[in-house]
């Protein structure tokens, strides 16, 4: 009996693609409504007439909310280039065009998307679900949606409904722009990106041996020369407060919560070089511009580093609405084991003081997590008995192993880019893996969620985010935000092909994966 249930779901995880592929010289037919990534948790196709984009449809939102608003102008202002149209935005009701609506039962995320012939609605509880389901929406058009300039159409989405909401509250992505430094543009340009997977926490990791990138007032040194290199050599560079507090607004645009980090006690070189109060000798290190980890720490149980620790994260923390601040604490291989555990102690008890939530690397639960403290696994076995024992005692987890989740990982030995000290993880090792069971030992509840982070040792650009970032960020959003019984590789590379001509619209590179069938 096991055996005809296992290879009953196998057939339907088989058949779960559906070839779009139009005749020579036919129109495009309507991408339906299941192609999308992530996954939604339920699609029911009922085929007839789509609905079709044409020049007088309105986009319809509530009256009193803003944030709805919002959404539609962003809605507007994705389609009024490719297609010419004007689509004004009107709060009177209507059953024609395109309706955003407020109210349901869909959850914090969730979303009803409902498509006939004369409408497109979709209703959520909140403007973030709205968001969402325009993420949906933006994917069932015709790739050419995406240019930013006139194209002839027609723009038509298949009928049928679509109810969504995610597996996890926390799914993320992490960009590093202390290895090597990335202006506010390049992260806004990947923050976009990231919206259309669902995405909703952005990591900044802002602070490490090669360099400084926030700028903290009582501290000026730590940006005029901790931030002026970064690896290999170069200007190096760093956010102003003004920079990052327009980086958040983006951010928050997007329905996405930026979590700042600044490593401690280790990756800490540039603020070594910056103040030498920081080191246990009184004297300034050497700024550095190479790749070797675990060499640096401050010089715990000093006033002066007391001092320092309280005046970053206050700064910090009053630059930040979102709720958590991330302290590192992975790869201290220089501090003294009972000086770490008394560091971060100390530093997890400013984090509370200024009111945020300690996230940190899995290193943390060799410490004390604090209450409600967040760790964030990096390690690519999941045996590790401290994560699994705190977790166990309430200490919530997110899922970023390096053999699945890095993007900075190179795809096979011929990848240019990259590193490979985890393995070669190529698309379908990011996609099979299952985040509720990864850590032995660990409670399925204990998982807040996944994030993939993209470490920047050899990532100076934004072609080279993209090119490792794609395809494999949309399989970790998909983790993230699809149920686990949508999980199916033989579905999601059918699915994922099909993205590969919107990112060239796009302008994303991207790793033409032999995985999948582009």
């Amino acid at each position: 009996m096991r055996r005809r249930r296992v290879l009953s779901a196998l057939l339907l995880c088989l058949g779960a693609g559906v070839n779009t592929t139009a005749p020579a010289g036919a129109a495009p037919a309507p991408s339906p409504l299941g192609q999308v990534i992530p996954a939604p948790a339920s699609v029911r196709s009922t085929g007839g007439a789509p609905f079709v984009l044409e020049d007088d449809v309105r986009i319809h939102v509530p009256a009193r909310s803003p944030a709805a608003k919002a959404v539609g102008e962003y809605l507007a202002g994705l389609l009024r280039p490719s297609t010419g149209y004007g689509l004004p935005l009107t709060t009177a009701a209507g059953r024609d065009g395109i309706v955003l609506s407020l109210g349901g039962d869909s959850g914090r995320e969730g979303y009803r998307m409902d498509v006939t012939g004369r409408a497109v609605v979709i209703r959520a509880a909140t403007a973030a679900g709205l968001f969402h389901g325009v993420q949906t929406l933006r994917q069932l058009l015709p790739v050419s949606v995406e240019r930013t300039y006139w194209q002839p159409g027609p723009w038509t989405v298949a009928r049928g409904t679509v109810t969504d909401r995610p597996r996890y509250a926390y799914r993320g992505a992490m960009l590093d722009v202390a290895r090597h430094f990335h202006p506010v543009g390049a992260v806004e340009r990947y923050i976009d990106e990231l919206a259309l997977y669902k995405i909703n926490y952005f990591h900044l990791h802002l602070t490490d041996d090669q360099g400084w990138r926030i700028a903290i007032k009582s501290r000026p040194q730590l940006t005029r020369h901790g931030g002026s290199t970064q690896v290999g050599g170069g200007s190096g560079g760093y956010f102003t407060k003004a920079d990052y507090q327009r980086i958040v607004r983006y951010a928050a645009s997007r329905y996405m919560t930026v979590v700042p980090e600044v490593d401690m006690p280790g990756h800490i070189n540039a603020a070594l070089a910056s103040y030498a109060a920081l080191n246990c000798n009184g004297v300034a290190r050497p700024l550095y511009t190479g790749t070797a980890v675990g060499f640096s720490s401050l010089c715990v149980g000093r006033k002066a580093v007391n001092t320092f620790i309280n005046d970053v994260l206050r700064e910090i923390a009053a630059l930040t609405p979102g709720p958590y601040l991330h302290i590192g604490g992975d790869e201290a291989r220089a501090t003294k084991r009972h000086s770490y555990a008394a560091f971060m102690r100390r530093a997890q008890a400013i984090v509370g003081k200024y009111g945020k939530t300690v996230m940190g690397w899995h290193q943390l639960t060799g410490a004390t997590p604090a209450r409600g403290a967040i760790a964030q696994y990096w390690g690519t076995r999941g045996d590790e008995p401290s994560v699994a024992a705190a977790a166990r005692k309430g200490t919530r987890l997110v899922l970023s192993p390096g053999n699945h989740a890095y993007l900075d990982m190179k795809y096979n030995a011929r990848t240019s880019l990259g590193r490979a000290w985890a393995g070669y993880t190529e698309v379908r090792k990011s996609y099979d893996w299952n985040p509720a069971t990864f850590i032995h030992g660990a409670p399925a509840s204990a998982v807040l969620g996944v994030e993939a982070p993209m470490w920047s040792e050899t990532i100076g650009s934004s072609d080279a985010i993209d090119y490792m970032a794609f395809p494999r960020l949309p399989a970790l959003a998909e983790l993230g935000w699809s149920p686990a019984s949508k999980h199916c590789w033989s579905d999601f590379r059918r699915r994922l092909a099909a993205q590969g001509d919107r990112w060239s619209v796009m302008g994303i590179t991207y790793y033409r994966s032999p995985q999948v069938p582009w």
